[in-house]
């Protein structure tokens, strides 16, 4: 009997690390990693729709349009997972991060994002206790949001918030890398 089960076991066993990154991947709001964090994905997930602006009448006067209506903006969840990772106990950023957050600063300045202000939620693993989680989190999201100050992005425009463990990607997976990931949020 165990000869038989032995097979399907070890099938098993090795399916798991599969589902339990399928179960990762959330399609409202993926993690984006390494070559996945371009300019043009970052405005895509971080736009959202601009306020509605009134036409035709306005304090007496009729606004002429010339042409067609515009096609409204591709607009996207107004949310982005970066996968950013810190060495453990860590709120410092590597070279590789730098160069993720680079990207991330020139797509904030971009045209679509202009005027919009954003959220940089902090996650940690559920390593540890809540309370130095949290901490952690807030100092991760914090790193993040003074390196893009510091090129460029205005301060004012960016909020740091540390979410602690509470927000797993991978429930399956405590320690999973996409754990401890920096979300970014459209707040307008």
């Amino acid at each position: 009997m165990l000869k038989l089960l032995a097979p399907a076991l070890l099938a098993l066993a090795l399916a798991l690390p599969a589902l339990a990154a399928l179960a990762a991947d959330d399609p409202a709001n993926p993690v984006l990693k390494g070559n996945q964090v371009t300019e043009a994905n970052l405005i895509d997930a971080l736009s959202i729709a601009p306020p509605e602006i009134a036409t035709g009448a306005t304090r007496g006067f009729k606004t002429k349009q010339n042409g067609p209506p515009a096609a409204p903006a591709k607009t996207g969840p107004g949310k982005a997972s970066l996968l950013i990772t810190f060495a453990t106990n860590s709120t410092e950023l590597s070279a590789e991060t730098k160069g993720l957050l680079d990207t991330l600063g020139r797509a904030l300045q971009s045209d679509n994002l202009a005027g919009f202000s954003f959220r940089v939620e902090g996650h940690a693993d559920a390593r540890g206790d809540a309370d130095a989680n949290q901490r952690l989190s807030q100092g991760r999201a914090q790193s993040v949001v003074e390196y893009l100050v510091g090129k460029g992005i205005l301060a004012e425009r960016l909020t740091a918030v540390g979410m602690g463990s509470s927000e797993p990607m991978n429930k399956a997976k405590v320690d999973a890398p996409e754990n401890r990931r920096v979300t970014i949020v459209t707040t307008r």
